[in-house]
């Protein structure tokens, strides 16, 4: 069983910054794509960025581009979200997940995903 652990988020403000980790358990952790979602009060939970699993190649929805990064330290089993010049829109829990192995189509889609974490809130202030 894989468990993904979140943590970092919290009450900032707007322009702030925060950095969200995701600590994954298993042994084959660099074989993995993993993604960052979030999910806003009354909001279908929607991808944020998506890293594969050597780290080389990264996406991002258009919302966040030039603002949020996605790295992962594969020695750690961790991956990051560093969110900088945050927004109040960017209020959500944050999840990371673990992308199947071997699927193809967009990694944005939540359906290619199979374990997720508990999440982590962060709420920005206008």
């Amino acid at each position: 069983q894989v468990q993904l652990v979140e943590s970092g988020g919290g009450l900032v403000q707007a322009g702030d910054s925060l950095r969200l980790s995701c600590a994954a358990s298993g042994r084959t952790f660099s074989s993995y794509a993993m993604g960052w979602f979030r999910q806003a009060p009354g909001k279908e939970r929607e991808s944020v960025a998506a890293i594969t699993g050597s780290g080389i190649t990264t996406y991002y929805v258009d919302s966040v581009k030039g603002r949020f990064t996605i790295s992962r330290d594969n020695a750690k089993n961790t991956v990051y979200l560093q969110m900088n010049s945050l927004k109040p829109e960017d209020t959500a829990v944050y999840y990371c997940a673990r992308r199947r192995l071997g699927v193809g189509g967009s990694y944005f889609s939540r359906g290619s995903y199979d374990y997720w974490g508990q999440g982590t809130q962060v709420t920005v202030s206008s």
